[in-house]
């Protein structure tokens, strides 16, 4: 039988959801709602809108009031669109910088996160404007815990696991470890539908934050 031909660009296979993007003959992700002082803003690389294992699509479905801007989708997303989206409130850029830890200066009104593997989320950063205008919150190492794309350099993390640790820096304990379990929950539901729970070998190694 031969192989399905992969979604158009932007788009996720057929029969997935829209909102978690787990087959949906398979049941959905239980998916919280999250109230935190602070608006996330994702950028997310097109290349990761059909992966099962976008967890930025997870933390954004979670987090009242955030939002997720598609770079490299066409030719009419642009800086000038990502900065009317920012609106020119104070905003951080999570995205590792010299020194771990947050800027200084007053807390953000508005948090951006980077959602791409490494290599795409280094060039975003290099490229888009608005993103390399930004100060940066920079994270410690995470904690050992399960993955679903193993992170090519030390210090690597999930995109949901980097916003927990973002929410952590921050004050906000509860919102981090509410999102920590979601994201445990999503790597549970996706090994099981691989027929890999519980787990007993090495994932596929990928360029993921």
């Amino acid at each position: 039988m031969p192989a399905s031909p992969p979604p158009p660009r932007g788009q996720l296979p057929p029969g997935r959801c829209p909102r978690c993007a787990f087959p949906v003959e398979g049941g959905c992700l239980a998916i919280p709602r999250i109230s935190v002082p602070w608006r996330v803003v994702v950028v997310r690389h097109a290349s990761e809108i059909p992966r099962l294992t976008n967890s930025g699509r997870w933390a954004a479905a979670a987090l009242e009031g955030a939002t997720i801007f598609d770079h490299a989708l066409d030719d009419t997303r642009s800086d000038h669109q990502l900065g009317a989206l920012l609106d020119d409130q104070p905003a951080w850029l999570l995205f590792p910088s010299a020194h771990a830890g947050a800027p200084a200066g007053p807390p953000p009104r508005t948090l951006v996160i980077p959602d791409a593997t490494w290599a795409q989320a280094r060039r975003m950063v290099q490229r888009i404007a608005p993103l390399r205008a930004m100060p940066r919150l920079a994270l410690p190492p995470p904690p050992p815990s399960m993955r679903l794309r193993q992170p090519p350099r030390a210090g690597g993390m999930s995109t949901l696991e980097a916003i927990a640790g973002a929410m952590d820096l921050l004050g906000d304990t509860a919102a981090a470890g509410a999102l920590r379990a979601l994201y445990q929950a999503a790597v549970e539901k996706t090994l099981r539908l691989k027929g890999m729970w519980p787990p007993t070998r090495t994932h596929h190694q990928d360029e993921s934050r």
